[in-house]
């Protein structure tokens, strides 16, 4: 299937132009999208009422919505200070617009009326895995087992899709608990596109400005600014590893040894302990022998080196057991942690340093792209130089 090649006709009507900030976008070229008015789509959250606010990000708000022909919807309106939004916009419109699959959220439409951008969705009735999984809020959604087992493969289908199948291929960049959302049945969509890059077969890597979310970040694209499909899968790691265990990358309110979910895990798989990660509301009849292969799948797809990452759809095939899962060479995972407290006692940091700096922790940094030699890293980098999409 291909996607993104002339991909814009227009559906709907309005003029053929609107200038957004001094950019001007030609709707006439939108292909696949339904434009909707400003007020049309104002009129289907009561006036985008704080009761229908559903979701709220670096980008802009969520609100629930129900169109005139009674559809429930999504209705992501950006914010017109936000950085990159028109940018964004236009990307998460031209990646998702052409593209379909069970686990990826489906684009209704957009509204591209004077300084309003808003892309409507389809509404998903058990919101993000951070809010119900990872969320400190009450869900009245039970993650057994088999449910988690299911969104993991879910979310390996839609991204092999994106990976593989998809013509050019599409790295995503912002895979997270938070961009991963569930219908009523608890199937996982793969949402937020506005972060993805479009890959041909025959390159390797692409250079770009940093950005994501701190904790899911590859080390290699932190530091070299150069993003792969393998990037997706360190990320796809940290979020497989969250979803077993039930808790979030970074938890600062336990122990120092804990607080850092990559670590921990390592830590445990080395001393044969894995099972004990797993979520104590895994309680009753569930498969402990799966469970701890899922982690050691997390463990693979975050090794440090990105070609010792497997590819999505060789994830896919462990996790249903079609493959094994070879540990035999797994390394550690490559790490980027905030610094919170100096490891050794006298070594005290002033609290905004703390909070700014970041380590690489890590023995060897190879990229996809290298011709020849491995590059060994040992440095500390500041998040406020990426552009963090952690809401």
């Amino acid at each position: 299937m291909t996607c993104c090649s002339h991909i814009f006709t227009r559906k709907g009507s309005s003029s053929s132009a609107t200038r957004l900030k001094g950019v001007d976008i030609d709707i006439s070229e939108l292909q696949n999208v339904n434009i909707y008015t400003y007020k049309e789509l104002r009129n289907a959250t009561d006036g985008f009422s704080p009761a229908n606010k559903i979701g709220q990000g670096g980008f802009g708000s969520v609100y629930k919505g129900k169109l005139r022909n009674g559809s429930l919807v999504a209705i992501k309106v950006l914010s017109a200070e936000s950085r990159q939004g028109i940018r964004e916009f236009l990307t998460e419109i031209k990646v998702i617009a052409s593209i379909e699959h069970e686990n990826l959220v489906k684009l209704y439409g957009c509204c591209v009326e004077d300084n309003h951008r808003i892309l409507v969705y389809g509404y998903l009735e058990n919101n993000s895995l951070a809010q119900t999984l990872l969320g400190s809020g009450h869900s009245s959604v039970q993650f057994s087992w088999h449910v988690r087992r299911n969104i993991c493969i879910g979310v390996t289908k839609g991204l092999a899709f994106l990976h593989e199948e998809v013509l050019p291929h599409i790295i995503h960049r912002d895979i997270k608990a938070s961009n991963v959302l569930l219908d009523k049945e608890l199937q996982p969509k793969i949402s937020d596109f506005g972060l993805a890059k479009l890959i041909p077969p025959n390159l390797t890597h692409i250079s770009t400005r940093v950005a994501g979310t701190a904790g899911y970040l590859a080390p290699e694209y932190a530091i070299r600014n150069q993003v792969t499909r393998k990037s997706d899968v360190y990320s796809f790691g940290v979020l497989l590893l969250e979803i077993v265990s039930g808790r979030p990358n970074t938890n600062r309110r336990l122990p120092v040894e804990e607080q850092y979910l990559l670590t921990r895990a390592w830590d445990l798989y080395e001393s044969g302990e894995l099972e004990t990660l797993m979520d104590a509301f895994l309680v009753g009849d569930f498969n402990v022998e799966e469970a701890v292969r899922f982690c050691k799948i997390g463990l693979l797809c975050t090794q440090d080196a990105p070609q010792l990452r497997p590819s999505m759809s060789s994830v896919l095939n462990m996790l249903l057991g079609e493959k094994d899962v070879n540990e035999e060479n797994m390394t550690k995972p490559g790490l980027i942690f905030e610094f919170v407290e100096a490891k050794d006692e006298g070594k005290q940091k002033g609290k905004a340093e703390v909070e700014n700096t970041s380590f690489l922790a890590g023995s060897r940094n190879q990229d996809e792209s290298s011709s020849s030699g491995t590059v060994t890293s040992y440095a500390t980098m500041t998040f406020t130089e990426i552009y963090d999409r952690s809401n």
